[in-house]
């Protein structure tokens, strides 16, 4: 017997997530200038960091010698005081991904379904297959959730169903009164995952309620992250918000040190900084206006988008992609995700945007050509 056999065969059919390519290893690819490269793949802030947490770091430098604190004391009252809930109600994660794994290792077991909507974040079926569940895909409305299917697919064996809003990749969103009139129709024997990795670049109107719904449904985890708008993709720090009870339960699995104090001082920090957040939505929504205009000119169809990115349809994908990669722009193929001629692009700044429309156009036209990408 192979060492590889010993492993069950749940864990051995997981394909490994595979995050958008970095800028170091497209150097050491291509032979390109690290600097001249830009990376648009993996919708963090072109922005930087929080100047807050940045400055917030810098002063705990000293503390390095010293565990964090596995409570996560201060990073939870800080969430308590953003978002008007409890210490009780917060589990912190290595990420956001943290988070959705420790929901699955808490409450799902090989006996178990859980219920994802086609064309939604990997991580989703990753955490599911990892405990040895079973996933149930629902086929996608217009790349965005289907509700009404979704609730359809629910089954007595059910523990879990995950919604993401803003969706990945598609960008897709759903009014909050949908939302929770779906939540309403779950049974209470079956956890509602809300993934709002996005929520901070959506307008003043369509923010997020659903902090406020815990009292109601006992059975909602929502799910966040600093990596996004905050800027802290580096760091690695995000939360779950749940009924006191969940999280307890949550918490069980949860490493003791799963997020470092540098993550949570910084965490602290950027959740105070709303100007830094501010000028963030500001770049994004022209951001995003910039490249619907820049894909119309170039007669590309696109998904309208409430987060910080956009999938847009360029036929070939791989191989536009390839001609991207080739001018020093890194976007995300979404293959994967069951949209093989779709790119997912991440809103930079202005410049940044232009940079990838031009270069976008130039693999548009090598793809229509027949010719083979270009080399630096």
């Amino acid at each position: 017997m192979h060492p590889r056999d010993l492993a069950p065969a749940h864990v051995r059919e997981i394909a490994p997530y595979v995050p958008g390519k970095p800028i170091a290893e497209t150097a050491r690819e291509l032979g390109l200038d690290p600097a001249d490269i830009l990376k648009l793949a993996s919708n963090e802030n072109p922005l930087g960091s929080s100047p807050r947490a940045i400055a917030a770091l810098r002063g705990a430098l000293g503390d390095l010698a010293w565990y964090p604190d596995g409570s996560g004391h201060d990073l939870k009252e800080a969430i308590s005081r953003k978002l008007g809930v409890t210490p009780a109600n917060v589990v912190l994660g290595n990420g956001s991904n943290d988070v959705l794994e420790l929901v699955a290792r808490a409450f799902l077991t090989p006996a178990d379904t859980a219920v994802y909507s086609r064309h939604a974040f990997m991580v989703y079926p990753l955490v599911v297959k990892a405990v040895g569940a079973r996933g149930i895909e629902v086929p996608a409305r217009d790349y965005g959730h289907d509700l009404g299917a979704m609730a359809a697919a629910l089954r007595p064996d059910t523990k879990i169903v995950f919604l993401a809003n803003p969706n990945n990749p598609t960008g897709t969103f759903l009014p909050w009164d949908e939302i929770r009139a779906f939540v309403e129709r779950v049974p209470a024997a079956t956890l509602v995952v809300l993934d709002e990795a996005y929520g901070e670049y959506l307008p003043d109107e369509l923010r997020s309620p659903t902090a406020g719904w815990l009292a109601d449904f006992p059975n909602l985890v929502i799910s966040r992250t600093l990596s996004k708008a905050y800027g802290l993709a580096g760091l690695r720090v995000g939360f779950g918000l749940a009924h006191p009870e969940v999280a307890e339960l949550m918490n069980r699995v949860r490493q003791p040190f799963n997020v470092n104090h540098l993550a949570m001082v910084a965490a602290c920090a950027a959740l105070d900084d709303d100007e830094f957040i501010a000028e963030s939505r500001r770049v994004n929504a022209e951001g995003l206006a910039q490249l619907a205009a820049g894909f119309a000119r170039l007669g590309l169809e696109f998904i309208p988008s409430a987060g910080n990115f956009v999938a847009v349809r360029v036929g070939e994908a791989a191989r536009v992609y390839d001609s991207l990669l080739r001018q020093g722009v890194i976007v995300r193929p979404v293959a994967g995700y069951g949209m093989p001629e779709h790119l997912r692009v991440t809103v930079g700044t202005a410049a940044q945007n232009e940079r990838f429309l031009a270069a976008l156009g130039r693999a548009l036209a090598e793809s229509r050509s027949g010719r083979a990408p270009a080399t630096p």
